[in-house]
């Protein structure tokens, strides 16, 4: 019951993006198709999504609902430079945490508090601000290089005719080792479940709207469904989830100090 009322909220969002429900949800009639390159389909996924030749900065809204605790908001200043595979976060509200930050440089990842004024090393797969995101949805996407392809069907979500793509994490560094993928004609992700290694699904995100960026994109709205997080309210189970937003993108030349301990503490201050 809780799978097929989720699935319902994600075809709910897809279609409302798109205007109106213009097909069945999951779980229909797959739509007859020849297979495309299953490897070249998640490089162009990638290619969407990544800005190899600029810097991106933005600024991101997170809501996180936890249900029978309330809502908890935050928001956060994200500048990427992907050719480089660096990013730099920066917390701005509320006050309790403006100044927290990450810098992620290579393989490397620090966590920076501002009261303390320390760096600490973090994780990639550890959730962000204890919310239902991870730091490495924050990375540029890596989908060829980090899965492999172990299956594929067609499938409609709300008014998208997509390929659903299974797939396999190529090493251990991967949050999560196991995938399911639907992207859509265009190329663009437009939902994903995420597994563990021993197949527990973790968590569903959703991609309802993306915003352009010259031959680019960006997700507008990200709503991020928690498997494992969440409480049973008047006898039926409630996710927790994070919705964020993605407001005033940029693909403007950063300065190089962007990406650096310094500035992240200088921000801080």
């Amino acid at each position: 019951m809780r799978v097929q009322s989720r699935a319902a909220r994600i075809c709910l969002l897809l279609a409302l993006s798109a205007g109106a429900i213009a097909r069945p949800c999951p779980g229909g009639a797959q739509a007859a198709a020849s297979t495309p390159d299953l490897v070249q389909l998640l490089k162009k996924a990638d290619s969407l999504v990544t800005f190899p030749d600029s810097d991106f900065s933005a600024q991101y809204t997170f809501i996180q609902e936890s249900p029978g605790q309330g809502t908890n908001s935050k928001q956060a200043m994200v500048f990427r430079r992907d050719k480089n595979n660096t990013y730099l976060i920066v917390i701005v509200k509320p006050e309790e945490d403006k100044g927290k930050g990450y810098l992620k440089s290579g393989n490397n990842l620090w966590f920076y508090d501002p009261v303390s004024r320390r760096f600490t090393f973090t994780s990639a797969k550890d959730r962000f601000q204890n919310m239902n995101a991870r730091n490495s949805d924050f990375t540029r996407s890596n989908l060829a290089g980090d899965y492999k392809v172990t299956g594929s069907t067609r499938q409609t979500l709300g008014k998208y005719d997509c390929w659903l793509l299974d797939l396999q994490a190529t090493s251990d560094d991967i949050t999560f080792p196991k995938m399911k993928i639907w992207i859509d004609e265009s190329g663009l992700v437009r939902k994903t479940e995420d597994y563990s290694y021993s197949g527990q699904h973790v968590r569903t995100v959703a991609f309802p709207n993306y915003q352009q960026i010259g031959t680019r994109y960006i997700p507008q709205t990200v709503v991020i469904f928690d498997e494992l997080r969440g409480a049973t309210i008047n006898g039926t189970f409630v996710n927790e989830r994070t919705t964020y937003t993605i407001a005033r993108p940029s693909l403007e030349r950063l300065p190089d100090a962007t990406f650096t301990k310094t500035w992240l503490e200088k921000l801080g201050e």
